[in-house]
């Protein structure tokens, strides 16, 4: 796990090599110096908007309503997260132990977000495809085990790596991994549209929303994880390349993208975008009527 970390890690920290041209130490220089800025501006954005989303949400969590607890969760998982990159710009270590132990801490925020984003979308699919089922088995209780075997998710991903002892191997086992999600989610969101078609029991609004979360939990995750996963799953060198390094900085982005899942959970917004979206149709609609009649 260690010469994982060590080649994952190498493009972010130092750049002072002695068998590399100046030009290439200068490209990399310039990659540290964009991924700072990116990380200042995440953490300045995304730390105050997750906050406020993980108390509106928590507030919610009463009689028995799970629906949030999954989304808080991935939103406590994007909360790390920010920490982490907080403690990086704050004061780079320059002992590699500690940036060790933060990069586990990221890593293992990320595997249980990715978890909790396949939670968010099963449960919308139940909601839909098997309602007698899931309305028997809407508990508290359930959510807190379901919770639990997530965050320990991580640790036995952090085992495997470490009997493998290839970090070669632990790079297909990485790609595979958090590839496996994507298949599920584009099941759940055509098995949600299959069983909407032929529902009447659902309000529009409801079904509107349920769409609109799988349709953006599917985005998320093609736009932000999908180009990380490619690179740990292509043959030869894995980490000299421009594509590792915008890839690793879609990843830096998932707690922002995260926050959009709060804003679409929300009752109303979805009816509130498409309603903006008419008007702004009509405007249009009514400015060439306009003009075609002068």
């Amino acid at each position: 796990m260690e010469d994982f970390y060590i080649n994952i890690t190498s493009q972010e920290e130092s750049y002072d090599y002695s068998n590399i041209t100046s030009e290439f130490d200068e490209y990399y220089k310039k990659v540290h110096f964009i991924m700072y800025v990116v990380m200042c501006i995440i953490i300045g954005v995304g730390l105050p908007l997750n906050l406020v989303a993980i108390y509106a949400l928590y507030s919610q969590v009463r009689n028995d309503h799970v629906a949030p607890i999954y989304v808080i969760n991935l939103l406590i998982t994007d909360l790390i997260q920010l920490c982490s990159m907080i403690a990086e710009v704050v004061e780079p270590a320059e002992n590699w132990m500690i940036n060790y132990i933060l990069f586990e801490i990221y890593f293992s925020a990320l595997v249980a977000s990715v978890g909790f984003m396949v939670c968010v979308a099963l449960e919308r699919y139940l909601f839909i495809a098997c309602p007698l089922w899931y309305r028997c088995r809407r508990t508290i209780k359930i959510s807190v085990v379901v919770c639990v075997l997530v965050w320990v998710l991580p640790l036995v991903f952090f085992l495997i790596f470490h009997f493998l002892d290839n970090f070669e191997a632990s790079y297909i086992v990485f790609g595979v991994f958090f590839l496996l999600p994507l298949p599920l989610f584009i099941f759940f969101l055509g098995g949600v549209l299959k069983a909407l078609s032929a529902s009447i029991s659902v309000p529009s609004d409801e079904k509107r929303r349920i769409v609109g979360v799988l349709v953006l939990v599917l985005l998320i995750y093609t736009l932000l994880f999908l180009p990380n996963i490619l690179v740990y799953l292509e043959d030869g060198d894995r980490f000299n390349n421009s594509l590792y390094d915008i890839s690793f900085m879609f990843l830096r982005l998932s707690p922002l993208a995260d926050l959009t899942l709060y804003v679409f959970m929300r009752k109303g917004t979805i009816d509130k975008l498409l309603a903006s979206v008419c008007c702004c149709r009509m405007d249009s609609n009514d400015n060439d009527t306009s003009v075609s009649s002068v």
